[in-house]
């Protein structure tokens, strides 16, 4: 049994605001050891339940965050940028028999710590064939295409809610309660761990592949809080102004529409100028 996780830090244990999850602050440096004992956590709790191996793919920002030397010597780790299927790269092999998305969060424009879809602030709200749409419901709908299950998904109280509605079978351990974008009520990272732990070795019963799954064509559409990132984003073949804020393409299958939506917000990202967006 092989086991993908895709770790984002923004849902990890003790993530509260900005500071803690951008590379380079104190803040981030003393998060990181809280994200990688989530990460490790996990690792532990598939091999308890049976898993031969655990491949981590790093999935936050720069994805050079977690600390390789803290995770256990059974694991490996995907680090870097620049991946075909970036926060779930390592799926498309067909030797993956289950993911598990580590500290996860809701999407632009919800409620939640954090919340955000790729950019942190310049989306404000992806829609999915018209369903509100988060980087979990996104990801869910590339790695079915794959015939791999979402098992476990970690985060704040409001992601292992929005997970309900795209992977309603996996266990969900909430780190910690939403308060406002900026504020949890947070469990310490012993709870934390001992909690996942626990999950993911009950969600290892939950890995089994089925039968790929195609479900296009997908319709995805992406509301910016500026104008011209929206203008910018067209240079994307397929990508179209549908209202002044807000861009829609659509693609056959999720692997295509992913890419494309990674494309878009990489073009976005480069027009956004100082503080002025």
């Amino acid at each position: 049994m092989k086991i993908l996780i895709s770790a984002d830090m923004e849902g990890a244990t003790g993530v509260t605001w900005p500071a803690d999850v951008l590379p380079g602050t104190p803040q981030w440096e003393r998060c990181r050891s809280m994200f990688t004992s989530d990460v490790n956590a996990a690792v532990l709790g598939f091999l308890d339940g049976g898993a031969d191996e655990v491949l981590v793919n790093e999935a936050h920002w720069t994805m050079r965050n977690l600390l390789l030397e803290q995770l256990d010597e059974r694991t490996q780790m995907l680090t870097g940028r620049h991946k075909a299927l970036s926060m779930v790269e390592g799926v498309q092999h067909g030797d993956v028999d289950g993911i598990a998305f580590i500290g996860y969060h809701a999407g632009a424009g919800m409620e939640g710590v954090l919340a955000h879809t790729y950019l942190a602030n310049q989306i404000t709200g992806v829609w999915l064939n018209d369903a509100r749409a988060s980087e979990g419901l996104l990801n869910a709908h590339v790695v079915a295409e794959y015939g791999v299950p979402v098992v476990l998904v970690t985060g704040d109280d409001v992601a292992c809610e929005d997970a309900l509605g795209y992977a309603p079978e996996a266990l969900k351990v909430a780190v910690k309660d939403h308060v406002s974008r900026y504020a949890a009520v947070c469990r310490t990272p012993a709870r934390t761990a001992s909690d996942i732990r626990a999950a993911a070795k009950e969600a290892a019963a939950l890995a089994v592949r089925y039968e790929p799954v195609s479900g296009g064509p997908f319709t995805v559409a992406v509301e910016f809080d500026a104008e011209h990132l929206a203008a910018a984003s067209t240079v994307v073949p397929g990508v179209a102004r549908i209202a002044e804020r807000k861009v829609a393409y659509t693609h056959d299958t999720m692997f295509e529409a992913i890419r494309t939506f990674k494309a878009v917000t990489t073009i976005a990202s480069a027009a956004v100028e100082e503080q002025y967006g």
